[in-house]
């Protein structure tokens, strides 16, 4: 029984090796990037940052932890996941007879359908399978162009397969294909792909995607700009820092509207390198100011300005705060108190009256083991009610594993 075909269009739904890039590029300023669209500098600010060592007692990097920034609403890996079992038993759990017919259409030179396309992507399970769509994109968008491609997104769908099979380089190979023009026409594609590579720690991939995407003219949303900010983060070098600077300066201009979270991480590239003004400067930024992340950013931002008192109040005031019972009150990484009570220790007052503060936050549970850089990348909780995942027997191959959501940030 051949796959069904689906009346309804709509989007459908580890460490290797990064996927290379071009190599002996020159060096060139990393602001660059999404000012003109060069490529040349991308490698640069990798290698900057492959040979930063991290300062002593530095907040920054929590090792060992796990690293996402989109919520499930966005990847809709579940969704896939679901579409895939549900092709999978219309052929009776045997993809080769509609693998095998899909070989011999392209053999022949002949048409491929919408839907056969559809049926193919959802029906993969290896990297071999994933060749032959590849071979099968390339022929429907020689045949279609992005005609085809007005009532059905291919783009995020490959991307979800990928993304499922932990299969980074076909992605990138073909989101960066100019014989592809027009095939990966959405944010979603690129976001997909740029947490994959993100998830990997292929930082400097993450980064040329991005710059491919404003090459491509797809417009930047709140998730673009999440990603961007987090990816310099990661980066952690002057030039990333001059891109995150560049990205906040042109949002502003266009009238975008950033995330909470997003600013939170301009705050803490512009910590790493010392530029405490520009912190500052972020940070005043910030509309809504009721989440932990902020908090502790602000007291981190006035410790390094040298604002000691300005850190009391602020520690005070959180404690002090009149909340409801069910509202939950601004907690404190202990990573930060302990920044800020190495600072005070040469100010007795001030050291003393860290100390009471310090008890008090405690004994109203405001203190969390958190470290900064966990709190920069908890997500959001999903909208949506979480679905199950299918087991990995029931879908006959090793899967991803889900994304997990944490606390809500803002």
């Amino acid at each position: 029984m051949a796959p069904r075909k689906e009346a309804s269009d709509g989007e459908g739904q580890a460490a290797s090796a990064p996927p290379s890039a071009a190599a002996g590029r020159p060096g060139r300023k990393m602001a660059a990037v999404l000012a003109s669209g060069s490529q040349r500098v991308v490698r640069e600010a990798v290698r900057l940052s492959a040979v930063r060592s991290p300062a002593s007692g530095c907040w920054g990097c929590a090792p060992g932890g796990k690293r996402y920034l989109l919520t499930e609403d966005h990847i809709k890996l579940q969704e896939f996941q679901q579409m895939k079992m549900a092709i999978r038993n219309e052929v009776h759990g045997n993809k080769d007879p509609y693998f095998e017919s899909i070989k011999e259409k392209l053999k022949k030179n002949r048409m491929i359908l919408k839907n056969e396309l559809k049926n193919l992507l959802h029906l993969c399970q290896t990297s071999s399978d994933v060749e032959l769509a590849r071979e099968v994109i390339y022929r429907f968008h020689e045949q279609n162009g992005i005609t085809a491609l007005h009532h059905f997104k291919f783009g995020p769908l490959f991307m979800r397969l990928c993304y499922e099979l932990d299969l980074e380089r076909p992605a990138v190979e073909l989101i960066k294909d100019p014989n592809l023009r027009g095939f990966f026409s959405e944010s979603t594609s690129y976001h997909i792909l740029m947490t994959l590579l993100f998830k990997k720690g292929h930082f400097e991939s993450a980064l040329e995607v991005l710059e491919e995407m404003k090459k491509q003219g797809i417009p930047f949303n709140k998730e673009t700009y999440l990603l961007a900010f987090a990816i310099c983060y990661k980066l952690g070098n002057v030039e990333s820092c001059k891109i995150s600077a560049k990205l906040l300066e042109e949002a502003q201009l266009k009238g975008d509207t950033l995330p909470v979270r997003a600013f939170c991480f301009a705050v803490a590239i512009a910590l790493r390198q010392n530029d405490v003004a520009q912190a500052k400067f972020y940070c005043s930024q910030v509309m809504k100011t009721g989440n932990k992340l902020y908090h502790n950013l602000k007291v981190l931002v006035q410790l390094r300005s040298g604002l000691l008192e300005e850190v009391i109040k602020t520690l005070e005031a959180a404690v002090e705060v009149d909340t409801p019972p069910f509202v939950k009150k601004i907690e404190f990484s202990e990573q930060v108190l302990a920044t800020i009570r190495e600072r005070m220790e040469e100010t007795h007052d001030l050291s003393a009256k860290l100390g009471d503060i310090y008890m008090k936050l405690q004994a109203s549970g405001q203190i969390t083991l958190c470290t900064l850089e966990d709190m920069l990348f908890q997500i959001p909780s999903s909208k949506k009610t979480p679905a199950k995942l299918l087991p990995q027997k029931q879908l006959g191959y090793q899967a991803a594993k889900p994304l997990q959501s944490n606390l809500l940030l803002e």
